[in-house]
């Protein structure tokens, strides 16, 4: 549907469209917006569009953003995201592309969107081999240590990333975890530079893992698409060897995002 299409004959939104479009366009801006940035779009009186953010803030559709001026997606519009994605018929499709993967390169294969606390395992398809990392769907993972956390901090703005860096704690979780900021920023920019990355047992001792983004229609990190192994099986340079059928199942999972 056009943006067009969302004005009825006197060129206004429609008053059963307000909010929905309002959240719309938070979401699209991919960054905490302030009501008067949003209002440049929808042109509403500045009356309505402050009580149509105070409506979705009450409701937990949005939440305050530090500044106390700015909104950013709370839990239940973050949920609806999740849900969304999870719709039958497009978790069909997603499912086939991961089993494909997985059958491919003989290791298992998650989906992780990012959350306010870390990654959350959207999806996964174990491998065949009855050794294996057990992280199941719902599993929620720290940003800072794992390929998929790693893969979306390397996404971030320059300026965001630092501020989140500078009140994260960087938790030791194996002796080849980063907890030094600039160390970590250091492998943040050569994954940004390279496209993927890796954990080479730096969440959990034993487990290597690779991941690349899937983008949405806008060119923004949706989520991740990652291999997990045992390390006395594969080492990250192996998993690297997968890259490229990594990258194409990344790319048809961009294009049923957007569908």
């Amino acid at each position: 549907m056009a943006d067009e299409d969302l004005v009825d004959t006197t060129g206004q939104i429609p008053t059963n469209l307000r909010l929905l479009i309002l959240l719309e366009e938070v979401a699209r801006a991919g960054v905490p917006v302030t009501p008067s940035t949003v209002n440049d779009v929808l042109n509403l009186p500045k009356p309505t569009i402050h009580r149509l953010f105070a409506t979705a803030e009450a409701e937990g559709f949005l939440q305050r953003d530090i500044d106390g001026r700015s909104y950013s997606p709370g839990r239940r519009m973050r949920l609806l995201s999740v849900n969304t994605l999870s719709s039958e018929r497009v978790r069909t499709v997603r499912l086939s592309i991961l089993k494909s993967l997985a059958v491919k390169v003989g290791e298992t294969c998650n989906i992780a969107i990012p959350e306010r606390e870390g990654m959350f395992y959207l999806d996964r398809v174990e491998t065949h081999w009855p050794l294996r990392i057990q992280l199941p769907v719902g599993t929620q993972v720290p940003f800072h240590c794992t390929a998929s956390g790693k893969m979306y901090l390397s996404t971030l703005r320059t300026d965001y990333l630092e501020r989140f860096l500078k009140n994260y704690r960087l938790e030791k979780m194996t002796d080849k975890t980063f907890t030094d900021v600039d160390a970590l920023q250091s492998a943040l920019q050569e994954t940004r530079a390279r496209g993927f990355s890796t954990d080479d047992e730096e969440f959990m001792e034993g487990m290597t893992a690779i991941a690349v983004p899937i983008m949405d229609d806008r060119g923004r990190l949706l989520s991740t698409l990652s291999i997990h192994a045992p390390e006395q099986r594969r080492s990250v340079s192996e998993l690297i060897t997968h890259l490229e059928q990594l990258k194409s199942a990344a790319a048809d999972l961009s294009a049923i995002a957007g569908r």
